[in-house]
């Protein structure tokens, strides 16, 4: 991706502490994509960085409702896995992890830090309709083309995807700057979902 392509960008979501190696909510081998998206970020005339950014008791996590990770349920906005307590605003685990680079980022978006709805997606909500103002960022910025990366490729990666195609960004997944929880078939659903979107997976 050259530079002189300044209608994309490069959206990089959650590359934190908690989803790395001994963080509360690690992804396989998370760590193992910060390489390759430090040296993207050169190519690219604007990054941005997303942040997941709970408060204490929110919704999402598992303790809340006194059932194990990973428990299914549904709240009132929609389906909802219940995960451990992750990315706890100000915490150690909620900050980015100390490799990634993130100087070059123009924006970090918080994203989850409503205690009452949980956000997978850098462009909605989890009820799907309530828009987090990143696609309005990027058009005011010229941006009509995004690549992305981070963690993880079946969730936050997945739905941000399918949400910017949805906006009318053209949209492709760098799948080597990300890596999957793979929970119960989760990676090959967000594959097949992603693509039918539109999204390009490269």
């Amino acid at each position: 991706m050259a530079r002189q392509n300044t209608d994309t960008a490069l959206i990089i979501i959650d590359v934190q502490n908690d989803f790395c190696s001994g963080g509360a909510l690690a992804v396989p081998d998370g760590e193992g994509v910060i390489p390759r998206i430090n040296a993207l970020q050169a190519d690219f005339p604007l990054v941005v960085l997303t942040q997941d950014w709970h408060p204490a008791g929110h919704i999402s996590f598992a303790e809340h409702h006194d059932a194990p990770p990973f428990t299914q349920t549904t709240l009132p906005y929609g389906p909802q896995t219940l995960w451990s307590t992750h990315c706890v605003q100000g915490s150690h685990g909620a900050a980015f992890h100390p490799d990634l680079q993130t100087g070059a980022a123009s924006l970090i978006l918080r994203k989850g830090n409503n205690p009452q709805l949980d956000s997978y997606s850098a462009f909605f909500e989890n009820d799907h309709k309530t828009p987090t103002g990143l696609a309005g960022y990027l058009r005011e910025r010229g941006i009509s083309r995004l690549v992305l990366a981070g963690l993880a490729t079946d969730f936050c990666v997945r739905y941000s995807a399918v949400d910017a195609a949805r906006c009318g960004f053209a949209v492709s997944v760098d799948m080597q700057a990300c890596r999957a929880i793979d929970l119960d078939g989760s990676l090959a659903a967000a594959i097949d979902e992603m693509q039918a979107a539109g999204v390009v997976l490269g």
